[in-house]
């Protein structure tokens, strides 16, 4: 006889673990179901985890090579051991994904490895790797199967050459040339982590901005930070081929608007044209549950599907798909099925590019308010006139607030700088309860920090910045 339980989560991702977790705390019986070895999805496997780890690793070398003289730290030209930098990346993600496994035991959530699909409203079926069936009967469904790399017509990902985010955190050389193909978030974080290390990076994207979906303002400036960094940027361009030789690879490229096209030498081209769905082996399309034209599950106001008894979070949904967006559903779609009146408030979600500057944001850019209609005002402060930023030979980049112009609520916040994801999170507080930018300005904030720039941007809003 099957087992039964009042939840079953498919998939171990940030929304599925965090869900699954939430809902025992509750006094839900609960259970997982996880294809992959190990928990934690993409996030802690092969995106969020161990980029940052190569991120900040890649960070350092570079600090020792360019900043230490300047600082008085003489150190001699720092030697890269790829295959240490590699380790503490394995080592990262191997104690994130076993601390998933300790916080299941402790919440007695019974975890089934393998391959988990939907046979009936209130039954799961898991195929493990040896073949072998196990049939799970349970009062209500999530799915937090998550997202795969989106890939371009007519061009073969083999994680070798031509790789997605997956194999551009394990080269186990540094490229002399690597092509990224798309200027969004995970293009720019991986193309800088191996810029850092020596590659020459050559960006292209097929709009003519960075940074689709961030302010404006913030991307314009940033792409010249990063074209001081060495990157090359190819704006308005599409690639409508990759081709192999002996030597390496050759991308065709065309003007997006048509134009003369040309070719592009690369030994490594990284595909970051974004996520989509992933809902293969679900049985979806058997039970009948409705997907958008983008593959989305579709789901209402509380994340349920057409089925009553089935519910889908994250990625696999519409929304950014961001890992603490998925979390965050994951807390409201166990607490709603508690009774309680779980909820996401998805206009104070941040957003972060972890380059160095970071990029950070939150709430409305300039570009929505004037498409909105909405009357604002906006104030700048820039970290070369922040005292700390300067002691940490950090002057780049400002802090970008804006506030509803009759009422002074900010309805949004864009930092670039050092330490941005770390900022940004004063001004989500601020805003999930409905806070001015005089609030802001009246907090008190310790001297010196990076954070006094935030303070300052909200004086901006005022009578005017101290500072400058």
């Amino acid at each position: 006889m099957a087992e039964s339980f009042d939840l079953t989560v498919i998939g171990t991702g940030p929304g599925g673990y965090v869900c699954a977790i939430r809902a025992a705390q509750l006094g839900m019986k609960v259970a997982v179901v996880e294809k992959w070895p190990s928990f934690g999805g993409t996030c802690l496997n092969i995106g969020c985890i161990p980029s940052k780890a190569l991120l900040h690793a890649s960070e350092m070398f570079e600090e020792a090579g360019h900043t230490f003289p300047q600082l008085g730290i003489e150190v001699g030209a720092p030697k890269l051991n790829l295959p240490a930098m590699m380790a503490h990346k394995d080592d990262t993600v191997a104690s994130n994904t076993g601390g998933i496994e300790y916080l299941f035991k402790k919440n007695k959530i019974t975890a089934f490895k393998g391959t988990g699909k939907i046979a009936a409203q209130g039954k799961v079926t898991v195929t493990a790797e040896d073949g072998s069936e196990t049939g799970i009967e349970t009062k209500n469904i999530v799915i937090a199967t998550g997202s795969v790399s989106a890939n371009l017509p007519g061009i073969e990902i083999d994680e070798e050459k031509i790789v997605t985010s997956t194999g551009a955190l394990k080269l186990d050389k540094v490229p002399d040339n690597l092509l990224v193909i798309g200027a969004g978030v995970i293009g720019l974080e991986l193309g800088s982590v191996w810029a850092r290390l020596g590659a020459k990076v050559t960006v292209v994207e097929f709009l003519d901005r960075i940074l689709p979906g961030m302010d404006l303002d913030v991307a314009k400036q940033f792409q010249r930070m990063l074209s001081k960094q060495g990157f090359d940027f190819k704006l308005g361009t599409k690639v409508t081929g990759i081709e192999k030789t002996e030597s390496g690879l050759v991308a065709s490229l065309e003007p997006a608007a048509g134009g003369e096209a040309s070719t592009l030498e690369t030994d490594i081209a990284l595909v970051s044209i974004g996520r989509i769905p992933f809902t293969d082996g679900l049985g979806l399309d058997d039970l009948g549950i409705e997907r958008d034209k983008r593959g989305r599950v579709v789901t209402n106001g509380h994340y349920k599907t057409n089925l009553d008894g089935i519910y889908a979070i994250g990625d696999v949904i519409a929304g950014p798909m961001l890992a603490h967006k998925a979390e965050d559903e994951g807390i409201a779609i166990a607490e709603i099925l508690a009774g309680q009146a779980g909820h996401v408030n998805y206009d104070v979600i941040p957003g972060v590019v972890y380059t160095n500057p970071e990029v950070a944001s939150v709430g409305k850019t300039e570009e929505d308010l004037k498409a909105e209609g909405i009357a604002y005002k906006a104030a700048k402060f820039p970290f070369t006139a922040n005292g700390r930023a300067k002691a940490m030979l950090a002057p780049q980049g400002f802090v970008k607030i804006l506030a509803d112009k009759e009422t002074d609520r900010v309805l949004g916040c864009h930092i670039v700088g050092k330490g941005a994801g770390e900022m940004i999170h004063e001004a989500a507080v601020l805003m999930e309860f409905g806070g001015s930018a005089e609030d802001l300005a009246r907090t008190c904030h310790a001297h010196p920090t990076m954070s006094e720039a935030v303070r300052e941007a909200a004086l901006g809003l005022g009578d005017g910045s101290i500072h400058i």
